[in-house]
Formats: structure tokens, sequence, C-alpha cells
């Protein structure tokens, strides 16, 4: 029985794995391929079929956007993912990135080390205090809820959340207000967080003349995934004045570059190589899960947490 894992994994989960099975990182030998462990590979229904004993396949992580999960489903192959492991880490890093932009931290940092600044206090990095402000969540999942918490509980902010999928009642158990559109909330936000997956309902989710609902001074973070936020038009809503600022730790094309995203020429938007689960404690949360639960489904037993 081998498991295919090619990415990196915290060393003990990996050497917890390589006790119970053998650990491939080609497809040499497909047939004795029954496990797969990811966490960005692509994995799609051409590959599947190459794989005529795999049983599983284990997220490193939440989002299962890289893996046909109809495919998966078509042909009996378990998918799990890791939906807490991360949260915590993810959150801090959107809390982060919020305070980033709202206080021009990397802006100001950037432009002291070029020299630019006669004088302390320069008036072009004011701020906005986040104290008080209306939070909009964009999703209402374990992410988005621990970003909450910190920032209602912080700074006292109000909380307004779109999510189809949780009740008002939920919603009010949380301490949030629900609303019914996205609309509403990015009329109503002086920030937007969007935590939701990709999927053909919320791919371009925010777009076109949805930035002209933003109120006046408001900041917008995806730490998510790319194509939530159509990039191009984030671009020209920053560059118009749309928009106070923006950050992105999630991007159509990764890793992002000034080659292939022009929001790095905008001193108001700044970007990160999709780190949000990258933390220590995060990672060996991760791979305990990804591995054990893996090793789970191929003994015969339920996973923790089914996708498909």
């Amino acid at each position: 029985m081998s498991v295919y894992l090619s990415e990196y994994i915290n060393p003990d989960s990996r050497r917890y794995l390589e006790e119970h099975v053998r650990v491939v990182d080609n497809f040499d030998n497909p047939e004795e391929i029954e496990g797969i462990i990811l966490r960005v590979l692509p994995v799609d229904a051409g590959l599947m079929d190459k794989l005529p004993n795999l049983k599983v396949i284990s997220k490193h992580g939440v989002g299962c956007n890289t893996i046909d999960l109809a495919a998966a489903k078509e042909r009996g192959i378990t998918v799990i993912n890791t939906p807490g492991a991360n949260a915590g880490s993810v959150a801090e890093l959107i809390v982060g990135l919020i305070l980033d932009i709202s206080r021009n931290i990397t802006s100001a940092k950037e432009k002291t080390q070029e020299g630019l600044f006669k004088k302390v206090a320069p008036a072009e990095m004011t701020g906005m205090e986040l104290t008080g402000k209306t939070l909009g969540l964009i999703g209402a999942g374990n992410i988005a809820r621990k970003a909450a918490d910190i920032l209602s509980g912080g700074f006292k902010m109000k909380v307004l959340a779109y999510d189809p999928y949780v009740t008002a009642e939920r919603m009010s158990e949380y301490g949030y207000e629900k609303v019914e559109t996205v609309k509403e909330l990015i009329e109503r936000s002086d920030v937007v967080n969007v935590s939701v997956p990709l999927t053909p309902e919320t791919k371009d989710l925010i777009s076109g003349r949805m930035f002209d609902s933003f109120k006046k001074g408001a900041v917008l973070v995806n730490a998510a995934r790319g194509g939530i936020v159509n990039e191009a038009d984030l671009y020209e809503a920053l560059k118009s004045g749309k928009l106070r600022a923006a950050a992105c730790d999630a991007f159509v094309t990764e890793p992002p570059t000034k080659e292939n995203t022009r929001l790095f020429e905008l001193s108001n938007f700044i970007g990160t190589p999709h780190i949000g689960a990258c933390a220590e404690e995060a990672l060996v949360r991760m791979g305990d899960e990804s591995v054990r639960e893996c090793l789970k489904v191929l003994a015969g037993e339920e996973p923790a947490h089914r996708v498909v």
C-alpha cells in the first residue's frame, strides 16, 4: 500500500505516515497508490483514472478547489480535509492585513526606507482607526468567525455577515447581524473580509459595478482564494479611490509577482504569497490530521471531515 506525497508537511507527520505505509513522490507504480495527501497538487479525473486503487484524497488544509470533487464522487473516492486546523493562523493573518492597510504600515515602511519623508507623521500616511467601525464578513465559517472574534473583542467592531448557509438565528448567536446580499454588506461595512471557497457561484463575486457600492474609505481583504475578487476590477477600484486599500493573500496566478498582477504597482495594495496557514502550529495540526485521517479511511473507518 502506497500514499502519494510530493509536498511539504510537518516532518513528524511524515514520519508517522512512513511508519504505516509506503510513501512515494511519483506515479511509477500507479496500481499501488491508495491515497494522496496534497496541499496544492491538482487532482483531476484523468489522474484518478490512472490510479485504479485510489481510495482517499486527503487535503492538507481546507480549500478543495484543486480536486475534481464530482469525479471523486463518481469513482467512490473519499475526499477529506482539515477545516479547523489552520483557522487560527489564517484569522490572525487576516487581522494583520487589516491593520496593515488601515494604518499604511507597509507603505510607510517602504517610503521610509526610500527616504521620501522630510518630517515625522507625514499627512499622506494618515490611516483609519478600527475601533467602533463595521466589519463585513463574506462567509461566516471557522476562519471568518475567529477573525471576527479578535476584531470585535479587541476593537469593538460591529459585525455584519453574508452567508446563505447560515441562518439569522445562528448569526445572532455569533453576535452578528445577517445581511441578505453581498451588495448590502459592502454598502454598510468599513472593512470587508472574504472567507469563502472558490466555486462557480463565488467566482468574481466582487467585481465590476460591485466596487461602486463600497463606503468611502473602506478596505478589503481576501485571504481565501484567487478569483473571488476580480483582480483587474480591484486594480481600477484602488487606482480610482473607490477603495482606500486592499490586501490579498490569494491570487488567480500563484505565487503572485509584478509580472502576473498589476496590483503590485499600487501603493494602497499589499499582497502576500498565500501564507495564511504558514504558522508552525497550524502546520503541525494540518500535517497530523491529514495523515491520521488518511490512514483512518485506508483502514475502513469513517473520517472526521468528509468532503465527498
